[in-house]
């Protein structure tokens, strides 16, 4: 029997991860695949698309409902999605009040003992943001994750933010068995976007895992509660998402100790693709404009 793989997928808010990650997971179903997505999100909407509806019920929502979560059952809390997908959402404390981490964990340590974790090829951990917060970085501190796979884009806080992922799995990657997985890019259509991607798969000791085209056709699916990978199954879209499934799937055991770069390096990189301008640049082209202006004034 295959050992349990458990995976994580990373990135800055609003890149497209649970998307991103939800269709993959159902086309690693659809390979044959026992799969248990973990949401870490406390927006609970990491599984909105295997289970075609809103938002889940979570652990902490339940547990503080029950009285705590000992109260609970793991049918309260375990739902099935497409395929047979199993799904659970830790949630979190209100706006404001209190350490999403800590339903991180809750909720982790509750599948544990009660048996979730069993009859699964792959637990995938979906988590919010970068690890600048001690409490999402906790499928990494508590050495459950241990392949993270980062979705970013050509953008430059997307890159910052993998940067930042990078250095929160390198903090942990020698006391515990996390590892870097790759990146997985969203197009976001800017400007040499697969190059940088590349350019900083290498410069951080990974690789690129697979680049994600933009389409409309994703937004029709979330319209609707479905991944592609249901709403499209002959798509183009899907088949990139399968792709990206059976690169995942041929990656265990291929992960690698990231070596991340400073906020000088990432900005020196995206002056060498032209992407960001030097003060110097930005200085003559201001002062171009304002003469262009000043010359088109009548005399």
């Amino acid at each position: 029997m295959a050992a349990l793989r458990q995976i994580a997928f990373y990135g800055k808010g609003g890149i497209g991860k649970s998307t991103t990650s939800q269709n993959t997971l159902a086309a690693l179903v659809e390979m044959g695949q026992r799969v248990l997505i973990v949401g870490c999100d406390p927006k609970a909407d990491s599984t909105r698309l295997i289970l075609n509806a809103k938002a889940q019920d979570t652990v902490l929502h339940l547990a503080a409902e029950k009285g705590s979560v000992e109260d609970l059952e793991l049918e309260d809390v375990l739902k099935l999605g497409y395929k047979g997908i199993k799904c659970v959402e830790s949630g979190g404390p209100e706006p404001g009040v209190g350490c999403a981490g800590r339903g991180v964990i809750t909720s982790i340590n509750f599948l544990e003992e009660n048996g979730a974790y069993e009859d699964v090829d792959y637990v995938s951990y979906d988590v919010l943001g970068d690890v600048v917060c001690g409490g999402f970085a906790m499928p990494i501190r508590e050495n459950k994750a241990q392949e993270i796979y980062i979705v970013m884009s050509g953008e430059m806080m997307a890159l910052y933010a993998a940067n930042n992922i990078a250095k929160g799995i390198l903090k942990y990657a020698n006391t515990g068995g996390v590892r870097l997985g790759g990146l997985i890019c969203n197009e976001r259509q800017t400007d040499r976007e697969v190059d940088l991607a590349e350019a900083l798969a290498k410069r951080i000791n990974t690789k690129l895992i697979h680049f994600v085209p933009r389409h409309n056709i994703v937004q029709h699916a979330e319209l609707r509660k479905q991944t592609v990978i249901q709403y499209a199954p002959d798509s183009d879209q899907a088949e990139e998402y399968r792709q990206l499934a059976t690169k995942i799937h041929a990656n265990g055991g291929k992960g690698t100790i990231p070596t991340p770069i400073t906020m000088e390096e990432l900005e020196d990189m995206l002056l060498d693709f032209g992407i960001m301008k030097t003060d110097e640049q930005m200085i003559a082209e201001l002062a171009a404009k304002e003469a262009a202006r000043q010359a088109a004034v009548p005399a």
